[in-house]
């Protein structure tokens, strides 16, 4: 597999919402997970220290794309896009009752602070959802990686995602809800 696209200034990842799905061919798919509910599918992809959230809402389908510069994506069914600079709240309502909201931070840290934080998400993320490491990335003995976590409710899916850079002794954080009435 080719080495991930994380070697860039967290300022320049780039937020996109779609309502539409994209297709597989347009990202390097490093782990991924199917869910299937009673009132919605949705498909998660960890793409570097990035991800591709899809849900499926009938013939509806919204999703949630962190990505690297350069990235080709498409314009057709882009909603909103926005680069990784601060905080940032974002919510929508779409058609057929669906609604969406995602909050983020980018946290530069202490290295300290970073090595700490690193270490209890790498270790609860054993658990739960779907971690990436990326050991051929690492620095001061820290491994860059992916990690998202996932809760299906019968009409909600909540997301939370970490990405680490060691190397930018950053973390960011995001939380989406997707609610289905």
């Amino acid at each position: 597999m080719d080495s991930p696209q994380i070697n860039v200034a967290v300022e320049e990842l780039m937020f996109s919402l779609f309502q539409r799905p994209l297709h597989p061919e347009l990202f390097q798919i490093y782990s991924s997970r199917k869910l299937n509910t009673e009132k919605y599918e949705a498909d998660i992809w960890v793409t570097g220290c990035t991800h591709v959230v899809s849900v499926y809402v009938g013939d509806l389908c919204v999703s949630e794309v962190i990505s690297s510069p350069g990235q080709m994506l498409p314009s057709r069914g882009l909603i909103e896009r926005f680069q990784f600079r601060g905080p940032r709240t974002h919510k929508c309502t779409l058609s057929k009752g669906v609604s969406y909201m995602t909050d983020f931070q980018v946290e530069k840290m202490s290295p300290n602070l970073y090595r700490q934080s690193h270490m209890d998400l790498e270790r609860f993320a054993r658990n739960r959802g779907i971690f990436v490491k990326y050991p051929e990335l690492e620095v001061d003995k820290m491994q860059p990686f992916c990690y998202v976590d996932f809760e299906a409710r019968q009409t909600e899916l909540h997301i939370h995602s970490f990405a680490a850079y060691p190397d930018q002794v950053t973390m960011i954080k995001t939380q989406s809800l997707f609610d289905f009435q």
